[in-house]
């Protein structure tokens, strides 16, 4: 089986990120989880995420079903993560779409999209801290 690789924000860690590492870690032997950098979270999204990137990184790591929790690296450079890391397998939650030249790039890894759960609840936009609107004084 192998080495998976997952990736994502963790931004308000809830039983929805546990579902997709559990699901992930079943996958393989050993499970990578790399968390995005603060600045790549404003890049892809256009806004900062809640929780500073080595919090983010912590929590997760404190779950204790990932065999390794690092954080990205800086810039846009995906391909990069998955050359150095080798994974056989990348597992994707059921929102996250997989990156620009990734199959063709490294067409021997196996890319998995995983169930949701309960993405009614759980999801981080319904914790996510409100931003307050243009000249709303706030």
């Amino acid at each position: 089986m192998g080495r998976v690789l997952c990736c994502g924000t963790f931004d308000h860690l809830h039983p929805g990120h546990r579902s997709f590492l559990e699901q992930a870690a079943a996958l393989g032997q050993e499970l990578v989880v790399v968390v995005a950098r603060d600045e790549n979270v404003r890049r892809l999204k256009g806004r900062s995420p809640d929780h500073e990137e080595e919090e983010r990184r912590s929590q997760v790591e404190a779950l204790g079903i990932a065999s390794q929790v690092r954080l990205g690296y800086q810039g846009a450079d995906f391909l990069r993560v998955v050359a150095d890391l080798q994974p056989k397998i990348i597992a994707l939650g059921y929102d996250q779409r997989p990156p620009l030249r990734l199959q063709e790039t490294f067409p021997e890894i196996q890319i998995v999209v995983l169930e949701p759960y309960y993405p009614e609840k759980y999801k981080s936009s319904f914790f996510r801290t409100p931003t307050p609107a243009p000249g709303s004084g706030a």
